[in-house]
Formats: C-alpha cells, structure tokens, sequence
C-alpha cells in the first residue's frame, strides 16, 4: 500500500515545526526540512508553490494550533493560577528535556521576520493573540475586568517566552523558574483581591 499524497507534505511542516526553535528562521532552510523529514525533494514545490515562507508560516500555524489546545486544556482546570503554573511546568520540561535546545517556534519566526516576508510576522503576531484571548478568557471567568484580563494574558506569555529564550542562552531552568513564581504570586494576589472586593 502506498503512502497517502499528505505524508510528505505532514512531515516537512512537522519537521519545520521541530527545526525552527532550534535552528530559528533563517536557519531552517529547505534542505535541512526535507533531510529531517525525508521527504522528496520534488515534493516541495508540490506542496508548498510559495516556497520556504509557505512552509514556515504553515509551521506557525500549527504549532500555534497546538499550544492553543494545550492552553485550553490547561485552562479548563477551572483554578487559573493552576492553569498558568501547569503552563510554565510543560515549558520548563520542554526546556529540560531537551538539554535547552527547544524553543518556540512562533518566537523563532517573529524575531527574524523581514520586510521580505511580513506575513510571518502578522502569522506569529495572531499566534500570540490567540494565546493572550484564552489567557484573558479564563482570566474574566474568574472575576477580573476585561482590561485587567487582557493585560495579564499577554503578561502571561510574554513572560513565558522571554524566560524560554534566557533559560536556552543561560542552559538553566532558573529564568522559567522565577517567572513562573512571580506569575504565580501575582495571579493568586489579583485574584484574592478580586474575590475579596
């Protein structure tokens, strides 16, 4: 039986996905897609007629896909300091596991975007929109204001994905560790005053 047409285009956009917390942008060139996926290299073209950028900003899109199923499950926690502390936890095994070679990819996308290709800058920019509004949701349904909410969501991940890009350039946990306490602090102060007022 013959592999479906699909698998190879599914492997160069997880593989993708895979390279560009590691090698960043710029560094995840064709070649090195197709020699992690083992796709054909007539198959690039194929699937992907816009070329690299095609193939990077649909590796955005997935992996922001995928965080945002981990950030609604987290959040369905019902206990949203819960739910952040479990967000900094799966980002810090991420970190460890991989000897602190893993990154984001949607980070790795949109500090290197160019004038050349600002759809992966609006990509990964509406990756962390996404994020910031499930943050914010869960935020609202536990008593705080709209504003406030949106305020701590993008808090949230900003302190998550500054903290991912020390702990890679420190090869330590501590920076993810000590945002992650901070975040903890503030959410569980927010909330107490929320519920106290």
């Amino acid at each position: 039986m013959s592999p479906r047409k699909s698998d190879s285009r599914d492997r160069m956009v997880l593989s993708t996905v895979a390279l560009l917390p590691e090698y960043g942008a710029s560094g995840t060139s064709i070649d090195r897609v197709l020699a992690h996926s083992g796709a054909p290299r007539g198959s690039v073209y194929h699937h992907f007629p816009g070329g690299r950028t095609q193939l990077i900003d649909e590796a955005v899109a997935l992996a922001g896909d995928f965080i945002s199923g981990l950030i609604d499950t987290k959040t369905q926690t019902g206990d949203p300091v819960d739910a952040i502390d479990a967000f900094f936890v799966l980002w810090r095994d991420r970190l460890v596991e991989s000897g602190f070679r893993a990154g984001c990819p949607v980070v790795a996308v949109a500090v290197e975007t160019n004038d050349e290709a600002p759809q992966l800058a609006r990509s990964a920019a509406a990756v962390f929109a996404r994020w910031q509004e499930a943050f914010a949701a869960l935020f609202v349904r536990h008593g705080l204001t709209e504003e406030r909410s949106r305020r701590l969501g993008s808090f949230v991940i900003a302190a998550v994905e500054g903290a991912v890009i020390m702990c890679r350039a420190e090869q330590s946990a501590a920076p993810i560790e000590a945002a992650a306490a901070e975040i903890h602090d503030l959410l569980v102060y927010a909330l107490r005053d929320r519920r106290e007022a």
